[in-house]
């Protein structure tokens, strides 16, 4: 079984890239508490891959962070996939398991992660989904504030639709720090506004990740490069005003050394141990 009886909010976690198997199956560092993956990327796969996938998941703790649910999407919810991804999730004892609130399918799948619009209509219709998938899944979704480019069909703020989805469907938030200060400057608005409006007694756990900035007034969430400081500060602003929980460094592409990634997760701890201490553990 897993030891998971010292795994508190204090904890810092990776997301789990497969070149990194080898390095972290013959000596993971100390300062990773937990993992985190997208279920579709180990689902399909069986052999070896599996297999290692398996050794780790029954020594550490991990979290899931879904691609492909279509949460917000017109397509009918893919009850098979569902009944994978439960027996997925029971497996390997995920801890928690998030998704994203867009939608990535409509008649096929768009390979992408598309806004929905910030609609009353939406909000009755994606909370309507989010029960029926907790429902199957016999777990809570925990639901993720994601970056966004365009708005289209907008009667709600990003703001005001995120919080009436998280009521109605009362479901627990991920709440990304990095897609807040992404969206602040891409559609103007105050990020510690935003960030203070968020109910705390919602948040599961926080993601953190760098992105690209394409102009002074458009930046993409790429997860690809190192965590700009006006991130770190909204974190550290994230701990202060709704309590210090579990935090996952997202890094999908153009991955440095383990040790590198491993600073990052250092600097998190150092945020978490300054920040008042709130209780609770998973």
């Amino acid at each position: 079984m897993k030891p998971l009886a010292h795994f508190s909010n204090s904890s810092a976690g990776l997301g789990l890239r497969r070149e990194l198997l080898p390095e972290l199956l013959a000596d993971k560092p100390a300062i990773i508490d937990f993992f985190e993956v997208a279920p579709e990327n180990w689902l399909p796969y069986g052999g070896k891959l599996a297999k290692d996938f398996r050794q780790l998941t029954e020594r550490y703790a991990f979290f899931c962070h879904g691609l492909s649910l279509n949460i917000g999407g017109p397509d009918p919810l893919d009850l098979d996939f569902l009944q994978q991804l439960k027996h997925f999730l029971d497996q390997h004892q995920i801890l928690r398991y998030s998704e994203h609130l867009s939608y990535c399918a409509a008649d096929g799948h768009l390979y992408d992660l598309m806004p929905i619009p910030f609609t009353e209509e939406a909000v009755h219709y994606v909370a309507a989904r989010i029960k029926q998938v907790q429902q199957i899944l016999e777990r809570p979704l925990i639901i993720e504030n994601v970056s966004y480019y365009a708005a289209p069909a907008q009667q709600l703020s990003e703001l005001e639709f995120l919080l009436a989805v998280l009521t109605e469907a009362d479901c627990p938030l991920l709440l990304d720090v990095n897609n807040i200060y992404v969206n602040s400057i891409n559609h103007g608005y105050d990020a510690g506004a935003f960030l203070a409006a968020m109910p705390s007694e919602r948040i599961a756990y926080y993601h953190i990740a760098g992105h690209y900035q394409q102009a002074a007034d458009l930046l993409i969430d790429t997860h690809g490069a190192a965590i700009p400081d006006p991130v770190w500060q909204l974190l550290r602003l994230s701990y202060q005003q709704h309590g210090v929980k579990p935090t996952l460094y997202e890094r999908d592409f153009n991955i440095p050394p383990l040790a590198d990634l491993c600073q990052e997760l250092s600097q998190i701890k150092q945020l978490q141990q300054v920040a008042s201490p709130r209780p609770a553990a998973v």
